[in-house]
């Protein structure tokens, strides 16, 4: 990754643009290297995206949705207004719920914009309605997997949490990059060091945040590999979690653990 940010993988990998929006949230410019057609992932607010897309000469032909929460999808009718007919996708459950929506998605749904293929998979937890979306080489995860943690479960149950990160999530390929909704990375990687100390791959997460921080500079991408080595959330069936919370059951140690996070002030 450069040090403004972007990520440029091969040629038949996407080209993905992190644009910050409001305190800590994350949208996501998505185009094949060569195109300006471009999709935008969780727009949260229009300024920043527009400003974004001007900055790279790029046109937004669609919308991403991975859940319904306003800081995800509050710059939807904004960015729609200017935009005739611009698709925006969300999960079926979210159909009443994600403003502007145009095109609902079921688990396991493919389609193809602006020269990218995208499958969905449906990962409630965070959310009943929360989808990532696999495009190339890149899945974004909105709130349900961030680097080094995960979303509250507001709506979902451990039990569902876990087939999300630990099942459905972590049978991607290990080098797929993880784009997720939040800069949370430092303070994830300090709880993950309360609940797994000695972890080399969370120490080194640590000291990768505080780089990005001083430098000013974004935690994404992550991998689903690096996440398995350092999310305490994706971890829950190491023999250390389960004694250390009492459990045989991954479900139920990941709920321990989120609601151990919840508390959580360091």
């Amino acid at each position: 990754m450069r040090q403004d940010g972007l990520y440029w993988g091969p040629m038949t990998q996407p080209r993905v643009v992190p644009v910050p929006c409001l305190s800590d949230n994350y949208a996501y410019l998505v185009h094949l290297p060569g195109s300006t057609d471009t999709l935008v992932v969780d727009p949260s607010e229009p300024g920043p995206v527009e400003a974004a897309l001007a900055q790279h000469g790029l046109t937004l032909v669609g919308i991403l949705a991975t859940h319904h929460h306003m800081d995800h999808v509050g710059g939807n009718e904004a960015l729609a207004a200017s935009r005739e007919g611009l698709p925006i996708v969300a999960s079926k459950y979210d159909e009443n719920r994600v403003p502007g929506v145009t095109k609902l998605v079921n688990d396991g749904d493919t389609f193809d914009i602006a020269g990218l293929h995208v499958r969905c998979i449906t990962v409630p937890g965070h959310t009943l309605g929360a989808v990532s979306f696999v495009i190339g080489d890149a899945v974004f995860t909105g709130d349900t997997l961030f680097i080094g943690g995960c979303g509250r479960l507001f709506e979902g149950t451990p039990a569902q949490m876990y087939d999300s990160l630990c099942v459905r999530l972590a049978a991607l390929p290990g080098d797929t990059r993880v784009y997720c909704g939040h800069e949370y990375t430092a303070s994830n990687a300090r709880f993950a060091a309360v609940v797994e100390p000695g972890n080399d791959a969370i120490t080194k997460l640590a000291e990768r945040a505080k780089a990005a921080g001083q430098n000013k500079e974004p935690t994404v991408p992550s991998t689903i590999a690096a996440e398995l080595a350092h999310n305490p959330f994706m971890r829950v069936r190491e023999p250390s979690y389960k004694a250390r919370y009492g459990s045989d059951d991954p479900a139920t140690v990941l709920g321990k653990v989120r609601a151990e996070k919840d508390n959580f002030r360091g």
